[in-house]
């Protein structure tokens, strides 16, 4: 929906609703386009409002450092993240970060993502 709006839209205005959403008379004025990000209940649409600005965003040409950084793209996401140092030590236990990805091999950590990735269809 995000990649289609980047595509079809120049401007985008989300219109947030409180409670019990947006004035159905509104709606029709506008010919509103009602969207959900969820099964749930939250008492605004401001945050996910948020949730939609951002996932458009990433769809435009230059707003990500590289391409590559859209995990649509790749299929695949949710695998554990490593961040530095390479040793964390909490409560005198120390715990590494899997080898594979301090290899620079770069076909070898794809395939290390893939194998713990949560599969997404598009």
């Amino acid at each position: 929906m995000a990649r289609n709006w980047t595509k079809k839209y120049n401007n985008l205005i989300l219109i947030c609703g409180r409670y019990e959403g947006v004035d159905a008379r509104v709606r029709k004025i506008l010919q509103a386009e009602e969207i959900s990000i969820g099964p749930y209940i939250i008492t605004g649409g401001e945050l996910p409002a948020a949730v939609v600005a951002d996932a458009v965003a990433r769809q435009i040409h230059g707003v990500l450092g590289k391409e590559e950084s859209l995990e649509e793209e790749r299929g695949m996401s949710g695998f554990p993240a490593y961040t530095k140092p390479e040793i964390f030590e909490y409560n005198g236990k120390k715990y590494k970060a899997p080898k594979i990805l301090l290899s620079g091999h770069h076909i070898k950590i794809k395939n290390w993502r893939e194998k713990r990735s949560k599969k997404f269809k598009f």
